[in-house]
């Protein structure tokens, strides 16, 4: 967002920027500012704006696109429970519109609840892919690693878990 302009002169300025045209910003207009939040201040310069609050509304504007592949990376580390839910039912509603969600992030129960199939990137390459509950599993294995754990694993289960200070869990 540019910071000298109205949440409202920005909502435009990146819906154009993300390809849609100004009727389709216009038609889409009072349902991106509804879902954002942020009513009362849309006719604020943005800089007046907390982080939470250009999030809110950034977001908005892209969950209101209708691309073939929409790209989700971390958007439910700020804002409300309430905003959070609505960000995750639009998320679902995009997907059951036949339409890919690539959803980023390292919370791993809205992972779990959102997505069917996971991909576990490392250093920039495919660490694993799969079924997200397999993935997740993965991704916990190997920062249980990189913390120094060692543990044995039998069936699925873990048994035992030393860290390298020597406390068990």
């Amino acid at each position: 967002f540019h910071p000298d302009l109205t949440g409202r002169e920005n909502v435009y300025l990146n819906g154009t920027i993300l390809g849609m045209k100004k009727r389709e910003v216009d038609e889409k207009f009072d349902e991106i500012v509804e879902f954002s939040g942020v009513e009362k201040f849309i006719d604020t310069p943005v800089k007046r704006y907390s982080s939470g609050m250009r999030i809110r509304l950034a977001f908005s504007v892209a969950a209101h696109l209708e691309p073939e592949i929409l790209i989700i990376d971390e958007v439910l580390s700020v804002g409300d429970a309430e905003f959070q839910r609505k960000c995750l039912g639009k998320m679902n509603d995009v997907a059951k519109g036949g339409r890919t969600v690539l959803f980023v992030s390292h919370n791993m129960a809205s992972v779990e609840g959102m997505c069917a199939t996971g991909l576990l990137l490392k250093e920039g390459t495919l660490a694993s892919q799969g079924a997200v509950t397999q993935v997740i599993s993965d991704y916990l294995a190997d920062d249980l690693r990189e913390q120094g754990a060692v543990f044995k694993d039998t069936a699925g289960v873990v048994e035992e878990v030393k860290l390298m200070n020597g406390e068990d869990r």
